[in-house]
């Protein structure tokens, strides 16, 4: 996407965000917002109607089985053949697994990182195989690269950022660079300082608290591809936390998640990212201790 048209986009949902929001508007993120209490019905004027005398009707049928087809991604209605499912759906289905795979296993082009000057440092994992099997090895810095980021990033900074391939490089190479751009742009337009930015070859979302003990940064953003699913295979999230550090637990930490064109568009997550270190900042707090 075009710097200008990310910066249009950036400003105008930093705008909205600042706006008192509508009573009746919930917004994505406020998924933590107390429901109104469910009025209990009253139930005696159901109870005196006549029972139907037969199921709904085969048109009826139709457009309950489209509005559930229109509600959701999943393989549902697809039909069968004998035992089997129908060969169209049958192709789709090992079409999306093999795109999941592939986002796994691919790796996260040197154009992208070079166009976004992220410098790269690897974990202690070998190779993919030992990525998937060892998850704490994708948690510590191989030695020499930890001594690199203490030489080229800057120490003690406000937002550290961080991005990885993590179990998607297609997550990284689709969204990466709106959402970083849009981000960059939030905080700065939020008076926020950003330190040295880097990209971790095979990370693990808890390598941050190696990070955070060489780095000591106020808080740490850390993009990384999700696990690819049937639905998705390009879904990145964003992990935040407050002076993470050894011992951090996973519950000062928050994530904002499904960042790709099917879910949260990356330019708008970047923008709303910026307020949510904005908050986090302000309250020196993150996870389950942020409080609106």
């Amino acid at each position: 996407m075009k710097t200008e048209l990310v910066s249009a986009i950036t400003a105008e949902v930093l705008r909205q965000l600042q706006e008192p929001p509508q009573a009746d508007m919930v917004r994505i993120w406020e998924h933590d917002r107390p429901s109104p209490p469910l009025a209990q019905p009253d139930t005696r004027e159901a109870e005196a109607l006549p029972k139907p005398a037969h199921h709904a009707s085969v048109a009826d049928g139709k457009t309950i089985l489209s509005d559930m087809l229109s509600s959701t991604p999943a393989r549902i209605a697809v039909g069968r053949s004998g035992y089997r499912p129908k060969t169209d759906a049958w192709l789709q289905f090992r079409l999306d697994h093999a795109a999941a795979v592939d986002a796994v296993y691919s790796e996260v082009s040197r154009e992208l990182l070079e166009r976004l000057e992220l410098f790269t440092v690897r974990t202690r994992v070998t190779d993919k195989e030992t990525y998937i099997l060892r998850p704490d090895l994708g948690r510590l810095l191989q030695e020499e690269d930890a001594a690199l980021l203490r030489t080229r990033c800057r120490n003690r900074p406000q937002v550290q950022i961080i991005a990885s391939d993590g179990l998607s490089a297609a997550a990284v190479e689709s969204n990466l660079e709106d959402v970083y751009l849009a981000f960059r742009q939030s905080l700065a337009h939020l008076g926020l300082q950003s330190g040295t930015p880097f990209f971790i070859h095979r990370g693990r979302v808890a390598v941050m608290d190696q990070v955070g003990d060489l780095l000591e940064p106020e808080v740490v953003v850390y993009f990384i591809g999700e696990r690819p699913g049937l639905v998705s295979a390009e879904s990145l999230s964003a992990y935040l936390c407050y002076r993470p550090r050894k011992g951090t637990i996973e519950a000062d930490r928050m994530v904002v998640s499904n960042i790709h064109a099917g879910g949260i568009p990356p330019v708008e997550a970047g923008a709303y990212l910026g307020t949510v270190v904005q908050r986090i900042l302000l309250q020196q707090a993150s996870g389950v201790h942020l409080t609106k």
